[in-house]
């Protein structure tokens, strides 16, 4: 009698093996096998880690296998098991493996195809049609849309994170507990003895260092004893934490009244200020979204205020972007200045402050959370209801889903929610950051998540003209990379456009992320459909390089550039001058956050600045979605284009007093999942 050998292979995560009754049965072109036990309690196989193999004997020959189904009944308590995948040797030595990657729970049962990828077209015979179908219209009852606040784009609908389906819950639920992280990080900074002194200030900039870490050779140090200078402040706009943000100007605004006469000393070529900007060298940061955006009013002991300022900046003869003029309002008025680097120290400093201020909130808000965030979870929740396991772009997105859906909801859950720990430290919390996100939504279009097209629509493209901007040299090569390998894979699957335009799943995937994720708005750019290679080249692309490398630029250098409160003030507990001549160190002082929220918000940028525990980067697929020899040389070829790119970062970053990494793909995780 025909024999089949099956391997099965559990996942090594903690809790990942089971005890419970383990069946299987294999289904073939020329029949079905019986179900099989595998297991049963106290066999000891199916434990974390391990790899078992079986004998399955059948009466007569299968023919070619085309469905695995596992079945799990429950032997006395729920004992969830994760099933990474199975491999069948048929009768004739032919291997086949099925890859899974899934958590089977309570007394469920799943069916697994052949890991060869698969698009709609392939499938010829109606029992792998009706598996493909069932399988969607499993998930589509999983992962429905629902909408967080007005405006946002939909979310997944999970009030908690245990509400969400197993496989994209954190392995281990007290990893992401944020106020489990951000306590452990006040201890672990020895800032906890602090933690409740809201309303008490410090004395002056050197009382901050009470809570200053100082980790030498770092760029917090370097931050911390550089601060004040106008170089820093100019250099953060291309290669700090939020670098999105500088565009070229091409016209001064006239909300921004700036003459010749107040910026004459601060410009070297002998020009005039409009020979400057015609020339490319005047650059501007325009917070307007912050104008009429609520602050947070959740403690009636502290007023907390916000402004919205347009700084203008100029690149100097030595190719550094350096500010020359702040105005901190959006009208310009007597009682709105615009301060200078000419004026009294402390009127520029407690200017630069503002401005540093109102970038730590659109940062946080709009660049981090909106953009990063938010956006990857539309991506995330369209693949599980549009794409099946066996379609090649769910092999090559999923790993960049990876834990996505489940932060966000944990995020919503205690960290930016109704009295959230946002609310505890941010001049935007209490409801500010909704709004913000709200206003933002208009400018959250497809082109700008182009990465190369957004540079060049910012006037930020020349290298020549603008020589240190490393986001985005750095970035740059990270997409390129990326869109190369999206190329290869689509190359494997789509033989034409027209094999695109057919892709009934990929065309729901693009309509599903246009329809809830954009929420139909036709100004998004977003498209409808995709109709050729080229473009589902560039689409894949944006996913994932929002999802990794964006991801990676705008939160890992969190506690580098924020950790030294005065760079990146979460709150101001002061409104902005409206005079010059007036402020001193005490005012400032005053107007930084307490020492409570000081606190609050180093233990943040710490906990968002780690890494996740086994953190999977760009390039790594542990998980073997891919069964085909093609796509694991287009993997393999990925991986080398990324290690010349991080060779090239390295190589770069040598003796520099302010390396940039964020953006070496060593250091980019695959997908949002912190």
């Amino acid at each position: 009698m025909p024999s089949y050998t099956v391997t099965v292979a559990t996942g090594s995560q903690w809790f990942a093996g089971t005890d419970d009754y383990v069946y299987l049965s294999l289904e073939g072109t020329a029949g079905c096998s019986e179900r099989h036990l595998l297991d049963k309690p106290f066999y000891n196989d199916f434990e974390r880690g391990a790899v078992d193999s079986y004998d399955v004997t059948v009466e007569e020959d299968l023919g070619e296998i085309q469905l695995i189904k596992i079945e799990k009944r429950k032997y006395w308590y729920q004992d969830d098991w994760y099933l990474k995948y199975i491999t069948v040797k048929t009768p004739i030595g032919d291997y086949l493996e099925f890859p899974c990657y899934r958590w089977i729970t309570d007394e469920k049962e799943i069916v697994l195809r052949d890991g060869r990828a698969k698009l709609p077209r392939d499938d010829k015979t109606q029992i792998l049609k009706q598996h493909r179908r069932k399988e969607l219209e499993t998930r589509q009852k999983m992962y429905r849309w629902k909408e967080w606040h007005p405006g946002f784009p939909l979310s997944i609908d999970a009030h908690s994170h245990n509400d969400l389906p197993r496989d994209i819950q954190f392995d281990n639920e007290k990893g992401i507990d944020f106020i489990l992280n951000y306590s452990k990080a006040m201890e672990n900074l020895y800032v906890n003895r602090f933690m409740h002194m809201f309303q008490s200030s410090w004395s002056d900039f050197a009382d901050f260092e009470r809570i200053f870490v100082r980790i030498s050779n770092t760029i917090s140090e370097y931050v911390m004893q550089h601060w004040k200078e106008d170089f820093m402040f100019g250099y953060q706009f291309l290669n700090g934490c939020n670098p999105v943000l500088i565009r070229r100007c091409t016209e001064i605004p006239k909300k921004l009244p700036v003459t010749m006469d107040m910026v004459e000393c601060s410009l070297e070529r002998n020009l005039t200020l409009e020979e400057e900007v015609k020339q490319g060298n005047i650059f501007i940061v325009d917070y307007e979204l912050l104008d009429g955006v609520d602050a947070n009013k959740t403690d009636p002991c502290t007023i907390q205020y916000l402004a919205a300022p347009i700084c203008l900046l100029y690149k100097n003869l030595e190719n550094k972007i350096v500010p020359i003029a702040i105005q901190l309002g959006q009208k310009p008025g007597p009682d709105n200045p615009i301060f200078l680097p000419s004026d009294a120290t402390y009127d520029w400093l407690l200017a630069k402050i503002w401005v540093r201020s109102s970038d730590f909130h659109i940062h946080q808000t709009v660049t981090h959370l909106l953009r990063t965030h938010l956006v990857s979870e539309v991506f995330s929740i369209a693949m599980f209801r549009q794409l099946p396991a066996v379609h090649p772009l769910f092999k090559l997105l999923v790993p960049h889903m990876r834990f996505t859906i489940a932060i966000n909801t944990k995020a919503r859950e205690q960290l930016i929610c109704e009295c959230g720990l946002f609310d505890k430290a941010n001049a935007t919390g209490g409801g500010g950051h909704v709004q913000m996100v709200q206003k933002a939504m208009k400018d959250l279009t497809y082109s700008s998540l182009c990465f190369p097209e957004e540079i060049k629509a910012k006037g930020m493209d020349s290298k020549e003209d603008i020589p240190y901007y490393y986001y985005r040299d750095d970035g740059i090569k990270v997409w390129e990379a990326i869109k190369s390998f999206a190329e290869d894979v689509i190359h494997i699957y789509y033989e034409s456009d027209e094999v695109v335009c057919e892709d009934v799943e990929l065309q729901a995937f693009i309509k599903d992320i246009y329809v809830y994720g954009m929420r139909g708005v036709k100004a998004s750019g977003f498209p409808k459909t995709i109709r050729t290679r080229e473009k589902l080249a560039e689409y894949l692309t944006v996913v994932i390089f929002t999802t990794s490398a964006q991801h990676a630029a705008v939160n890992f250098g969190q506690y580098d550039w924020c950790s030294w409160i005065p760079n990146a003030p979460p709150t101001m507990r002061r409104p902005p001058p409206t005079e010059k001549g007036t402020v001193t160190i005490e005012q400032i002082v005053e107007s930084l956050p307490d020492r409570g929220r000081s606190c609050w918000h180093l233990g943040a940028v710490w906990a968002l600045s780690q890494f996740q525990e086994n953190e999977l980067f760009l390039g790594m697929y542990p998980d073997e979605h891919f069964v085909e020899k093609p796509v694991k040389e287009a993997m393999a070829k990925f991986r080398k284009n990324l290690d010349e790119i991080v060779n090239a970062i390295t190589e770069r970053n040598k003796n520099k007093k302010l390396p940039y990494y964020y953006l070496s793909p060593d250091r980019i995780p695959n997908s949002v999942a912190v």
